[in-house]
């Protein structure tokens, strides 16, 4: 093993990568709507065509384009794959759609909302035992999605949504056998044949971006693929050197800073049952997340590193 003194300077460096993941994901709202013009389902296709090329180059450079076979060697994992990959693309048209309707504060309802949802999940579909706080932390969020539904005028469904597609998203990742670089792109693979006939589709209308549009939201569109794929690789290469419970902290940086921005920069309007509900979600997110902290530092009673 490393010396101590290295693994902190690993951990330091691993926070640093995930933190700016989480801050680049954090920040997209500001990105896309330099796109508002352009509709959700051309951005998504954009998005799916773009990033399937730089995640290609960057398999290439590590010479692991071979172990992208993996994902085709039967037809369950094909199923699970193909799944996993509408799971995502539902997951990112919501979130461009709610982002471009000034909808900022629901997406990152749905964010909060997400990590509860796995812990539920987890309980009902593979059968994990919860720790009472998980308990107490699920009924607290429970509790906020119902001040929602009985006060507003409105079902959250873009929040729901979010969460949704992003936990069962989660739970196929963790029965699939390939990284998380491989399988974006193994996920990208399958969606791409359709993300380029529509974008081709538009183009044989004299429609979308591609020519018919300003230089700069052409460089945006090809950009989707990188502001895609960019904080992924960061995530990645951070939490190979962290704890699971510094990336459970972590986390929150994102839609965090995504309820601040529809807040403070594009003044979304956040009524008192809004606010009442989230804090009971933002209760609940505590209590898991001490959980969490809690139960990291019961299995590694003496830990070297500082993060």
């Amino acid at each position: 093993m490393p010396p101590p003194a290295a693994r902190n300077s690993e951990a330091r460096r691993g926070v640093l990568m995930a933190g700016g993941s989480f801050l680049l994901w954090g920040l997209l709202p500001f990105y896309w709507k330099q796109l508002q013009a352009v509709p959700a389902t051309e951005l998504i296709c954009h998005r799916m065509v773009w990033s399937l090329f730089f995640l290609l180059a960057v398999l290439a450079a590590q010479g692991t384009l071979r172990g992208l076979a993996a994902a085709f060697a039967s037809p369950r994992l094909v199923a699970l794959n193909t799944l996993a990959s509408l799971l995502l693309a539902a997951n990112w048209l919501t979130y461009v759609w709610g982002v471009n309707h000034d909808r900022i504060i629901e997406t990152s309802l749905g964010y909060f909302l997400s990590p509860l949802c796995y812990v539920a999940l987890g309980r009902v579909l593979l059968r994990e035992r919860l720790r009472s706080l998980q308990w107490v932390a699920i009924i607290l969020a429970t509790l906020g999605v119902a001040l929602l539904l009985l006060r507003l005028d409105h079902a959250p469904w873009i929040a729901f949504l979010l969460a949704g597609t992003w936990s069962f998203y989660g739970i196929l990742k963790k029965k699939s056998a390939l990284g998380s670089l491989q399988g974006l792109t193994v996920e990208t693979l399958l969606l791409f044949p359709f993300a380029a006939a529509w974008l081709l589709w538009l183009a044989a209308r004299d429609g979308g971006v591609f020519g018919h549009a300003a230089a700069s939201l052409h460089v945006l569109a090809i950009g989707s693929g990188l502001v895609t794929a960019v904080p992924l690789l960061m995530f990645a290469w951070g939490a190979q050197r962290l704890r699971f419970t510094t990336i459970g902290l972590l986390q929150y940086l994102g839609p965090t800073l995504q309820f601040l921005i529809g807040l403070l920069v594009y003044h979304e309007p956040l009524g008192a049952p809004q606010l009442r509900a989230f804090v009971f979600i933002w209760a609940g997110l505590l209590l898991y997340t001490a959980d969490g902290f809690l139960a990291g530092r019961a299995r590694q009673p003496a830990p070297d590193a500082s993060f």
